[in-house]
């Protein structure tokens, strides 16, 4: 069952430094994600399964604020929040940009009015493409496509959809039944 809630894409107070906490939070998560990342240090096509983590703050952004530009600015939030102990550099930054417009996509394709198990998916699906297309034009452009790119792609959307899509709805939810988001559609509504 999809919430198909109008939303108004006017932002209030409430939903700027909303967004604004999710970001710095989930930069906090990705200082210590990037540390977790880097030792484990799996190569493609296996380490896009690392990737879903990365995506939470669109998505959720996306879920709980229900503005066109939230999933990107949180998701740019907290890229450069992890940027102060991130072992990527500045290009960190750049990923935080794509991967909230990857979400930021899902979100439009419903035209921001439609917030349930499909849109969650779907964002995190477009996400996890963004990632990918990046990751294969910065870091693998000459890699094979059969056996690399299209099993790294794979296992990123996976990832993002496993993590972002289901934890990251199942998180909007959980914080929507204790009241903590009576300010915002996605806690007044009975998803």
């Amino acid at each position: 069952m999809q919430d198909r809630s109008a939303t108004t894409t006017r932002w209030r107070t409430v939903d700027i430094v909303t967004t604004a906490v999710l970001g710095v939070a989930f930069g906090v998560v990705f200082i210590v994600w990037n540390l977790v990342n880097s030792a484990v240090a799996l190569v493609p096509p296996v380490g896009g399964i690392m990737n879903g983590v990365y995506l939470l703050p669109a998505v959720v952004a996306g879920l709980l604020v229900r503005k066109p530009g939230a999933a990107t600015f949180a998701s740019t939030l907290a890229a450069a929040v992890s940027l102060l102990a991130s072992p990527y550099g500045g290009i960190i930054v750049v990923y935080g940009v794509v991967q909230g417009l990857g979400g930021e996509l899902g979100f439009a394709l419903t035209r921001y009015r439609s917030f349930g198990w499909v849109t969650a998916v779907l964002a995190a699906v477009t996400a996890g493409l963004a990632t990918t297309v990046l990751d294969m034009t910065i870091y693998y452009p000459a890699v094979a496509f059969w056996s690399v790119k299209v099993p790294y792609g794979v296992l990123t959307v996976l990832s993002s959809v496993l993590v972002a899509g289901v934890l990251g709805l199942l998180l909007v939810r959980a914080l929507a039944r204790t009241g903590a988001l009576s300010a915002f559609a996605s806690g007044r509504s009975r998803v």
